[in-house]
């Protein structure tokens, strides 16, 4: 089973606001940088977006290394989807999970592979954070020019 690393980000000027999202693939010496934005998002959904797009660029299952400086994707996917899946989609607060349709692509891009889940802290000197959020910063630029 091929091995890769995967650096995601997300970043929204105003939120919600203009949003963008980057990608870093890397596997051995190969890398690929993935990006895009929206005009009318949130910095949460722009995490995820990241996540959603870095997964499904794998063409075959992966063992994956995916690293987020975003602790609401990393908790949601190793601690609050089983309890949201369990009661119907409805938070403890007993309101509809918040972005719900992009916490069930998220679960089926994740699916086929084998992912241990990193947190890393932003804008702290993490080399491929820096690159990631350059990306997606550059993409909400772009979507906020656009409107």
């Amino acid at each position: 089973m091929k091995h890769v690393q995967i650096f995601t980000d997300g970043a929204c000027k105003g939120n919600p606001g203009p949003g963008g999202w980057g990608v870093l693939l890397r596997m051995g010496p190969h890398e690929k940088e993935l990006s895009g934005g929206e005009p009318d998002t949130t910095n949460n959904r722009m995490e995820m977006t990241a996540a959603i797009k870095g997964l499904n660029a794998l063409i075959e299952p992966c063992k994956v290394d995916l690293y987020s400086d975003s602790k609401y994707v990393l908790d949601g996917m190793n601690k609050w989807i089983h309890g949201w899946q369990r009661n119907g989609w409805v938070n403890a607060s007993k309101k509809p999970v918040r972005n719900a349709d992009l916490w069930h692509d998220l679960i089926e891009a994740a699916r086929p592979h084998q992912i241990t889940w990193h947190w890393v802290k932003g804008h702290n000197g993490h080399p491929e954070n820096d690159r990631v959020d350059a990306l997606a910063s550059a993409e909400a630029e772009k979507a906020r020019a656009a409107t």
